[in-house]
């Protein structure tokens, strides 16, 4: 599968969280925004139902013979499967079931998300309470579980859904602070030492391996993205906050164009705008075609390499503007393909 048909008809997306625990409703939402060809949909998830629900709990369902556990501090390693990993893969089968009902028939892209290994390194505790991401032993084995969990969960996926063209996105929100050791340890008087950026990159290449030949994306909405790095790993797409994007970057992002990476732009805020409305659709990717032309790149290659998303999950927003949010994505990817310059 060439890099090009691995997100053909893609031209707008969601991150993945939505508002509100109704795992068929935000399953009618997501589908109905983005079908007949208007955008890519995906497996939604609605942490708003608690531990289990939220992106780190639900990435630990998908482990294999690694379990955790929910304590005050957050999730915790455990011995074996308790209540609240048996949840995280009772809600994952839910959103499963819903996205099944609403997708019948289809054929095409489909995106699925799960927490990068990184990010789950710096979130899950060991037993004694820091995170795994401090003992190298720990973060192997951590990684090794969730690429077996992934390719166990991406074939239930195509199972389900046999005409999809699965897309694998890890969100790896915390990878800059890991790379820069800015992840504090229990104490909070402590930052964990910075991973080599080798080891980093090797964990990445081996985890999105797990997609076997269907492509794969990595999501941040933090600064600092590491384009090189995520590139070297295999991502064929970079998903990010475009608003948090450098003049320093800007070289990074014309490389990765001319590379092949599919860059997928968070556009349109993730909660509801304190004017209670979102701007024209064009306006909303101005800042996109401004880019192309400081970078001198051919504007014909927009709609090719772009994907026009929320800046983050949209959670947070309420269930009116999660819909006006996606439909507006649609829309604004519409403005940069009829319009690119």
């Amino acid at each position: 599968m060439s890099e090009k048909s691995k997100f053909s008809g893609c031209p707008a997306t969601g991150i993945g969280s939505m508002p509100g625990g109704d795992a068929r409703e935000a399953a009618k939402t997501v589908t109905g925004s983005f079908g007949g060809g208007e955008g890519l949909p995906h497996l939604a998830e609605l942490p708003a139902r608690g531990p289990g629900a939220d992106m780190i709990g639900r990435t630990i369902g998908l482990l294999v013979d690694l379990y955790g556990h929910v304590e005050p501090s957050g999730w915790r390693i455990s011995d074996r499967p308790g209540r609240d990993t048996r949840r995280a893969r009772s809600w994952l089968g839910e959103d499963l079931d819903a996205l099944e009902e609403f997708t019948q028939d289809y054929e095409g892209p489909l995106k699925v998300q799960a927490v990068g290994p990184w990010t789950l390194a710096a979130a899950l505790e060991r037993r004694g309470g820091e995170a795994a991401l401090g003992d190298p032993g720990a973060c192997r084995d951590l990684a090794g579980s969730l690429a077996e969990g992934l390719r166990n969960h991406l074939g239930e996926v195509r199972r389900r859904l046999p005409g999809a063209e699965v897309i694998l996105q890890l969100d790896e929100p915390s990878l800059t602070a890991v790379l820069r050791g800015r992840i504090r340890t229990a104490s909070g008087y402590r930052t964990h030492r910075a991973v080599d950026r080798q080891v980093v990159e090797g964990t990445l290449r081996d985890v999105l391996a797990a997609a076997g030949d269907g492509a794969t994306v990595v999501h941040t909405c933090a600064p600092e993205v590491p384009f090189g790095l995520l590139r070297r790993a295999g991502a064929d797409g970079i998903s990010f906050d475009f608003s948090l994007l450098t003049e320093r970057e800007e070289e990074a992002i014309g490389e990765a164009v001319e590379g092949g990476t599919r860059l997928l732009l968070g556009v349109v805020p993730g909660t509801d705008p304190a004017s209670g409305a979102l701007s024209d659709p064009g306006g909303s990717v101005m800042g996109v075609r401004t880019l192309w032309r400081r970078l001198g790149l051919n504007p014909g290659t927009l709609s090719q390499s772009v994907v026009i998303t929320p800046s983050c999950g949209l959670a947070g927003a309420s269930p009116a503007y999660a819909r006006a949010a996606l439909a507006h994505c649609v829309r604004a990817a519409r403005s940069l393909a009829d319009n690119p310059e």
